[in-house]
């Protein structure tokens, strides 16, 4: 059986999908605000493997909630793998690019030194900390700019503004790789199957869409699959200041995931098909 922490967010409701028979837990059966509620969980329920696809996500407010999103972000992960190292069970846990600090312009490799800027990516950079402190066999999955027809993410927002107005200003100095949810959660169920089979696999893995994009020309893309005539400006960063700072440099290096036959998804492809059944809805 697997059992996957998460119930409503973007990848655990992808991963339903996928795997309707494995096990999820929403707040109410597992609250991340409390770790040790969390490792009990997989205790009693002793699955095959465990998908950690929650976390705290509201990177703004994490400025200001630091103590919550620390417990949610670091320490959750922590006591699920402590729980996990204790009965052999395979844990994938799903991390982000934030833990570097955006520089440059080369692609992040897993084993590139960390260096968060925000307190998120700090949050997040610390869970994957406990994850190997704990000696479980795992896959830390990072991925970056996540979007699926549902919840709170880029490509929902753009459609809404572009429905409202007819020019945007978005930031162009930052560039990633936009990741459709359903890829992720795919990479999360392949992962998971190479630590049953192969338990020396475990360990970092970087996972993300191409080709990597700028936050402007992915909304553009947007409006020209969704045919909105709406006129995207480039604008710089500092234009837009936020209580976080964004990492400017959000390419990942995915070669060792590929490696494993989990290839990058064209994120192109995936948003086409986001819009039509955001259409649909």
């Amino acid at each position: 059986m697997i059992l996957v922490f998460g119930q409503t967010g973007q990848i655990a409701r992808a991963l339903q999908e996928l795997a309707p028979e494995a096990q999820f837990l929403g707040r109410a059966d597992a609250d991340l605000s409390d770790p040790a509620a969390c490792a009990r969980v997989i205790t009693d329920h002793r699955p095959k493997v465990v998908i950690n696809a929650a976390a705290y996500t509201a990177v703004d407010r994490a400025e200001e909630e630091i103590e919550l999103a620390t417990i949610i972000n670091g320490e959750a992960p922590g006591a699920m793998a402590e729980a996990c190292a204790r009965l052999s069970i395979p844990l994938v846990h799903i991390s982000t690019d934030y833990v570097f600090d955006g520089t440059g312009d080369d692609r992040r490799k897993p084993s590139d030194p960390v260096a968060p800027v925000n307190s998120y990516g700090r949050t997040k950079e610390l869970g994957e900390r406990r994850i190997r402190e704990a000696g479980a066999i795992h896959a830390i999955l990072r991925t970056s700019w996540v979007f699926s027809p549902h919840g709170s993410n880029f490509v929902r927002t753009m459609v809404r503004l572009g429905g409202e107005r007819e020019e945007l200003r978005v930031v162009a100095d930052q560039v990633g790789g936009p990741t459709p949810a359903k890829a992720i959660a795919e990479a999360c169920l392949a992962m998971a199957g190479k630590l049953a089979d192969n338990r020396d696999c475990s360990g970092t893995y970087h996972f993300a869409g191409e080709p990597d994009v700028s936050w402007a020309d992915f909304a553009r893309e947007i409006f020209r699959l969704s045919n909105m005539d709406v006129r995207v400006h480039d604008v710089a960063t500092d234009e837009f200041p936020t209580p976080a700072t964004r990492p400017a440099n959000s390419r990942l290096d995915c070669s060792d995931t590929a490696a494993l036959g989990i290839a990058r998804p064209d994120w192109r492809i995936s948003l086409k098909e986001t819009l039509d059944l955001m259409e649909k809805s």
